[in-house]
Parts: structure tokens; C-alpha cells; sequence
């Protein structure tokens, strides 16, 4: 059996919705809205950010964290700038994985590492620059593409400082130093810039000669070594030798002096003695003559030894010998 065919249903359909239906329609999508708008003015400010809101595009201001309501449908715009946050920047290499055990590479980006020192010889630096940011406007509003500008910045002085140095300074003792120095100019220059950026720290992560002069340099450092070891061993032998060499001069100079002062006093003691004798041989010549005579006989006869007196006019000598114990000597005629 046929169904009948409802025409009043189907011109209903054909006059659309009605008036109660339009006014639902309509306040749902009102509410629909008013719903999204609120969801879209109540943001939230994080422990570590400050809020920088753009009212049509110009700065209107800096909200603290919490949370907070701003002018919807892109009236207000905003930004969230990490101001307690200790930020970083790498040079020459790239932190792949952080963790207990991090992974680092540095292929493709030698070009930023390598640095022409201060004696003309290339050295592969890398380092860390650690900054907070303190001046959210500063930092958004004040320099464009901030971070390319940052690292140029730091680029350009590390190449600066490293450039005023040797090799050996870079590569050994003067690693503190050139962080030090490049913190401070890296600083002066982001206040210049007016960057809003403050410099906590500048890391020099390792520093060793390009991977293709490496053996070169390890040999010339090997003779440098060689060459300090050997300076090193000259003066240990200097300073040991030299204050001999002074103890022995002053011993020798003194024996001098003293070898000098016995000989003035001796003579002038002899002086003394043949002024005194001089004067007692003025009084009586003819005693002192015989007075001197005498005593020099006296020193000299005991190391003369037996001697035979006789006169030429003697014949026989042969009575005058005692040949029992004497010991005669002489050569054979």
C-alpha cells in the first residue's frame, strides 16, 4: 500500500528555519565568540618571563608573572621574554644531545673555530657565552635579528683577543685571561648596541691547532720543550757554578789581602830593626860591626858542617885527619 505524500512537511522545509530557530542560531554563535575572545585575552606569565604587550603594533608595556587579560582579536600582541633564564650561545661546535653524557660535534662549523693568533699561527677555538637578558624592550625592539647580532659580536671580539696573542697563550696559560678580556669587551659592546643582553660568562670549551698541521705543531712543540729543558739545565749549572766560582774569588782575595798585610808588616818590621841597628852602629861602628859579624857566624857555621882549616905552608896533613869515624867524602881524582 502506497504511503500519502505530506505536502505541508515538504513546503515547511522549503520556507527554512524559523524565527525561534534564527535567534538560537544566532546566540550560540554570539556565545561561541564571546567564548573564544575570552580565551584569547586571559594569557599567562611563566616564574622565569616577563610579558611584553604590543597594543597596534607599539609598545604598550611589561606585565609580571601570573596571570593576566589583554585586548583580544589582535588588538594586543604579546611576547614572552625568559628574563631569569641563563641563556647560551655556541662557537665552533654544537651540543647534539644534552645529559649525563652529552654529545657534541664540531663538522661544519670549523669556519667559526678557526682564528689566526697574534705570531701568525692558526688555532681551532671554541667556546660558550652564557647571558641573561635584563631589558626585555631593549632586547626586542632596539637591534634586529638579535641573535645574529650577538654572535657576530662575539665572533669578532674572541677573533680580536685571540689575535693579540701567541699561540702557546691561547693554547696554555693565557686561556683564563683571554675569557676575562673578551667578556669585558663583549659587555662594553652590548651596552653600545644597546642590546639589553648581560654577559654571565665566556668559556673557552677547547682550544687545540687545526686537525692538519696537529703533527707539525706537536713536533715544533716537542723542540720548544726540548729547548726549555735545556735552557733550564744551563741554569741550574749557572747558578750553581757562578756562586762557586764568586766563593773562590772571595776566598782568593782575601788570602791576597792577608798575604798583602803580613808582607807590609814584615817589612816594615825589618825597617824597624835596620833603623835600630842603624842607630846603635852610628854610636859605636866598630862593636855593631863585630856584634853582626859574630851573630851571623852563629846562624850560619851549625849548616856549614866539618871544616879543616890548615896553612899552605904545611907539609905533612896526613896527622892533622881523624879518618877513624869520620865519613869522607868527595870524588875520585
Amino acid at each position: 500500500m502506497a504511503e500519502e505524500f505530506d505536502f505541508n512537511e515538504l513546503l515547511n522545509q522549503a520556507k527554512g528555519p524559523t524565527p525561534g530557530q534564527q535567534r538560537t542560531a544566532l546566540l550560540f554563535v554570539l556565545i561561541a565568540l564571546i567564548g573564544v575572545t575570552l580565551l584569547g585575552s586571559v594569557y599567562t606569565i611563566g616564574p622565569e618571563e616577563i610579558g611584553v604587550i604590543r597594543r597596534l603594533g607599539r609598545f604598550n608595556g611589561v606585565t609580571q608573572p601570573g596571570l593576566h587579560l589583554r585586548l583580544p582579536l589582535g588588538i594586543d600582541r604579546l611576547n614572552k621574554v625568559p628574563v631569569q633564564r641563563q641563556l647560551k650561545e655556541e662557537f665552533g661546535f654544537r651540543t647534539q644531545a644534552a645529559g649525563v653524557q652529552s654529545t657534541f660535534t664540531n663538522r661544519g662549523f670549523e669556519d667559526e673555530a678557526l682564528m689566526l693568533t697574534g705570531d701568525l699561527n692558526i688555532a681551532s677555538v671554541e667556546w660558550i657565552v652564557q647571558f641573561r637578558i635584563v631589558d626585555p624592550y631593549k632586547f626586542l625592539f632596539r637591534v634586529r635579528n638579535i641573535r645574529d647580532t650577538l654572535r657576530d659580536l662575539n665572533e669578532a671580539v674572541m677573533r680580536e683577543v685571540v689575535g693579540d696573542r701567541t699561540i702557546n697563550e691561547v693554547l696554555t696559560v693565557g686561556r683564563i685571561d683571554i675569557s676575562d678580556t673578551v667578556k669585558l669587551r663583549l659587555q662594553k659592546l652590548c651596552d653600545q648596541y644597546e642590546t639589553g643582553v648581560k654577559i654571565d660568562q665566556v668559556v673557552l670549551q677547547d682550544v687545540n691547532p687545526p686537525e692538519l698541521v696537529k703533527p707539525s705543531f706537536n713536533a715544533v712543540n716537542e723542540a720548544q720543550q726540548e729547548r726549555e729543558k735545556l735552557i733550564n739545565d744551563a741554569r741550574a749549572e749557572y747558578n750553581r757554578a757562578i756562586p762557586s766560582a764568586k766563593g773562590e774569588a772571595e776566598q782568593t782575595i782575601s788570602e791576597a789581602r792577608a798575604y798583602e798585610l803580613e808582607r807590609i808588616n814584615g817589612a816594615k818590621g825589618q825597617a824597624a830593626r835596620f833603623n835600630s841597628l842603624f842607630e846603635a852602629y852610628s854610636a859605636a861602628p866598630e862593636v855593631t860591626r863585630r856584634r853582626i859579624y859574630l851573630e851571623t857566624l852563629a846562624k850560619s857555621l851549625p849548616n856549614v858542617g866539618n871544616k879543616v882549616i890548615f896553612d899552605p905552608e904545611i907539609k905533612g896533613m896526613l896527622p892533622l885527619f881523624d879518618l877513624s869515624g869520620a865519613k869522607v867524602e868527595g870524588k875520585r881524582p
